[in-house]
């Protein structure tokens, strides 16, 4: 029996979701049994791969290097789940849109440093003018709101996906418990 491909992706958010993806408890037992996390913040994969059959993507989009990942993800996912509210509707990453950028870094890094007082150039993305939802980049197949989502909605969420189609490539069905 081949395993379906499951990856998941960390954009600007603060990881929460990723927290309650963890949360499935034996949960993830059963997952692990029928899917190969091919790629994650949890796993440390280099490059997102081909192929993946369900990709859960957590966060907003604030910079051009994110904008960039995703719509790699997206043209390597067969489906695509804006994960937890800053996915989709840019919740607390794009409380920052009324500021413009310059003066929010200037006010950061500068008023308010004790030490440094310079924007950081090297190692940081520039980011976008405002902190945007992942459907204004990308078609994303499903959305699964909260802050974050509850474990049971992201478990009921990936034993329907990860269901087979009745095409000649479906896998088995995901069941849990």
């Amino acid at each position: 029996m081949s395993k379906r491909k499951l990856a998941t992706v960390w954009l600007d958010g603060c990881a929460g979701c990723h927290m309650s993806l963890l949360d499935l408890d034996e949960g993830l037992l059963a997952l692990a049994a029928r899917v190969d996390l091919v790629s994650s913040p949890l796993v440390d994969a280099a490059e997102f791969p081909h192929d993946v059959d369900v990709t859960l993507v957590e966060g907003a989009v604030s910079s051009q290097e994110d904008a960039s990942k995703l719509r790699t993800v997206r043209a390597r996912s067969r489906v695509l789940v804006a994960l937890g509210d800053c996915a989709n509707t840019g919740n607390v990453p794009a409380m920052r849109n009324t500021i413009p950028v310059q003066a929010l870094l200037q006010r950061i890094y500068v008023d308010a440093a004790d030490a440094g007082r310079v924007v950081p150039t090297i190692g940081v993305p520039p980011l976008l003018p405002q902190a945007r939802p992942l459907h204004e980049f990308v078609k994303v197949d499903v959305h699964l709101p909260g802050c974050p989502p509850p474990p049971q909605a992201i478990l009921a969420a990936l034993a329907e996906l990860l269901e087979p189609t009745g095409d000649a490539h479906a896998r088995p069905v995901l069941k849990f418990g």
